[in-house]
């Protein structure tokens, strides 16, 4: 029998440990080489870890939801293709858990009755049903699919149901809360409502440290502003068919609030600064993070040198960023540095936030959604589509005067983007 083991990939150097999600393939199921058999997940990343042979899954050291380190070996593949007699599958539980006495081997009818057929077994794991919960009634007692079927079509026996619990995210270990009886004092009807207990994901936990970290360390103020989309939405109309079929992307309205606030940070160098200890820091690139919303949580990954940038390289590096944020592939490197964010929360209709600064950044710009308001130009009520924009900074460093012109500053490029070509 030939082993061959499969480790959890190298971190970086920031990242301690590691979270495993769940396992693609269960222990006796054949793999392919370089099939994914599980997903990593660090405080900034998803990683994926393919087989690093084929054969068949003789062993998962490390279960679902167990802690890792870079290089732990977390399972093995026998390449022979056989797989040992009594293989367990370790749980974070069962690793901190005294060895317990061995059960006695089960006899050969009963053995054989746990084994199920490939496609009986993949059926079985999609509907969340257990090894051995299937009768056999193929040859040595072997689990078939129309086991299963019939298992599924039997009549299930009715449970109340008091109310359907929120759904969890696939790959979330949960802890099921106990039904509590109502406190003393309050009315019956309140005792015996279902909760849950769901772990934050690692990633989850990462966002709320800094996020904490940014209010502890940063004085955090906001100014607001809004501008007169028209000019943006009008330039928009007129070229975006032959700017897609040129560039193959469409033209968005993200690649203008990038190059407007770049058009901001050359005025006001401040707003592209960050601190380190007593020292305040002047960067000489543009290096803008872009807020992506992902199923994991928000990523912040960046546009390097995103003034040497055109508008269809800058579309089409935003629309990377959110297809492979939701597959979970962005890379570490991608959301390391930054030295200025963006974060759009009108794409959910936000009509007004204070975004929070992302540390060691100084300065953050929240735009909203773009919605037709009633204004006064030249002493008439007039309909413009009006985004209200949201600049919020440290004030440990940046004054109101640098924070409130830079906005402008912003608002006066969106407003008459032919600001941007000559760079005035």
């Amino acid at each position: 029998m030939a082993i061959v083991e499969v480790k959890v990939p190298q971190l970086s150097e920031s990242v301690a440990e590691a979270t495993l999600l769940q396992w693609k393939k269960k222990v006796g199921e054949p793999v392919a080489a370089d099939e994914i058999l599980i997903e990593i997940e660090t405080d900034k990343v998803v990683l994926e870890v393919p087989a690093p042979a084929a054969g068949v899954l003789a062993e998962v050291v490390v279960g679902d939801g167990g802690t890792v380190v870079s290089e732990q070996v977390i399972a093995k593949i026998d390449t022979d293709g056989k797989v040992a007699a009594a293989t367990q599958v370790a749980t974070p539980a069962a690793v901190a858990a005294p060895a317990a006495a061995p059960a006695p081997a089960p006899s050969a009818p009963a053995a054989a009755a746990a084994v199920a057929m490939p496609a009986a077994a993949k059926l079985m794991a999609d509907h969340g049903l257990a090894p051995g919960s299937v009768p056999g009634t193929g040859k040595d007692g072997r689990v078939t699919k129309g086991d299963v079927l019939n298992a599924l079509a039997a009549p299930k026996p009715a449970v109340a149901v008091a109310a359907a619990p929120a759904a969890i995210p696939t790959g979330v270990p949960t802890k099921a809360l106990p039904q509590v009886a109502a406190p003393v004092g309050l009315p019956p009807e309140l005792a015996n409502r279902p909760e849950q207990r769901v772990p934050m994901t690692r990633l989850r936990a990462r966002i709320a440290e800094r996020l904490l970290q940014s209010q502890a360390t940063n004085a955090i103020l906001t100014t607001f502003n809004e501008v007169n989309m028209a000019p943006v939405m009008e330039l928009r109309k007129k070229y975006q068919e032959r700017f897609e079929k040129e560039h193959g992307v469409k033209l968005g309205f993200m690649s203008f609030f990038v190059k407007a606030a770049v058009h901001a940070l050359k005025k006001f160098p401040i707003l592209n600064a960050s601190v380190d200890g007593n020292d305040i820091v002047y960067h000489g690139y543009f290096d803008i993070g872009i807020a992506v919303g992902s199923p994991r949580g928000l990523v912040v990954p960046i546009l390097r040198n995103a003034d040497q940038m055109s508008f269809a390289d800058i579309e089409k590096k935003i629309a990377d960023f959110g297809k492979r944020a939701a597959e979970g592939k962005l890379g570490i490197e991608e959301m390391t540095g930054g030295t200025f964010s963006i974060s759009n929360g009108g794409v959910f209709g936000s009509m007004l936030s204070t975004p929070i600064i992302n540390p060691p950044q100084s300065a953050i710009l929240g735009v909203h959604a773009t919605k037709e308001r009633p204004v006064v130009e030249n002493g008439q009520i007039v309909i413009r589509p009006i985004n209200y924009l949201a600049l919020s900074y440290d004030h440990r460093i940046i004054d109101g005067r640098e924070a409130v012109l830079g906005l402008v500053a912003m608002k006066e490029a969106l407003e008459d983007p032919a600001r941007l070509l000559f760079n005035i």
